[in-house]
């Protein structure tokens, strides 16, 4: 999970349990520290290589854009499969349209209000729990 807001990604990461989704869940508050996680320290993301990743990424972060993270992810033969998930408060049809053209697989807007937002999130969880994820080549 990249959000750089601690507070969503509390209630992020409380409501995808309630769903009942138990998988590991690797916080960060900048694509920074993201990049190097999923693409090693070298870029080349053979530390990736037989993990099975599902990215959810906030597109507003204090050292690069969202959309710099999901062009580096998609263009990595060892991290282009793993499904991302823009999960911001952008709701700009040209940003969404630019994930997308991009390989995002799904982009959900924040609900501004808490009890929406965290509606929203429990809902992406049960979508977790039955979703499957490709091991990274």
């Amino acid at each position: 999970m990249i959000e750089d807001d601690e507070g969503h990604a509390r209630l992020i990461e409380k409501n995808i349990r309630r769903a009942g989704v138990s998988n590991e869940i690797v916080p960060f508050a900048n694509g920074t520290e993201a990049l190097d996680y999923l693409l090693g320290p070298d870029g080349s993301g053979v530390v990736s290589a037989g993990r099975q990743l599902l990215i959810l990424l906030d597109l507003n972060l204090p050292d690069m854009t969202g959309i710099d993270i999901l062009e580096r992810l998609k263009s990595n033969q060892h991290t282009r499969r793993s499904p991302v998930v823009v999960l911001t408060t952008t709701d700009d049809a040209r940003e969404i349209q630019r994930c997308y053209d991009l390989g995002a697989n799904v982009y959900i807007t924040k609900p501004v209000n808490y009890d929406g937002f965290a509606n929203a999130i429990r809902q992406l969880g049960l979508f977790f729990a039955v979703m499957q994820v490709p091991e990274a080549t």
